[in-house]
């Protein structure tokens, strides 16, 4: 499963990890996350994403 990056404050979502701050579990992958799924830093949408 690939990473992404957040275009506007460099977060890095791992699906490895999934994102524990909005109960994303590890092995979730990017496209699998809710269409309502928000940066847990910064707050942006999906499309604000880019794989790396």
């Amino acid at each position: 499963m690939k990473k992404h990056r957040c275009k506007v404050c460099g977060y890095i979502y791992d699906p490895e990890n999934g994102d524990m701050l909005s109960g994303t579990e590890p092995g979730t992958g990017f496209d699998n996350l809710p269409p309502e799924w928000r940066c847990p830093i910064c707050g942006v949408t999906k499309d604000d994403f880019d794989e790396v």
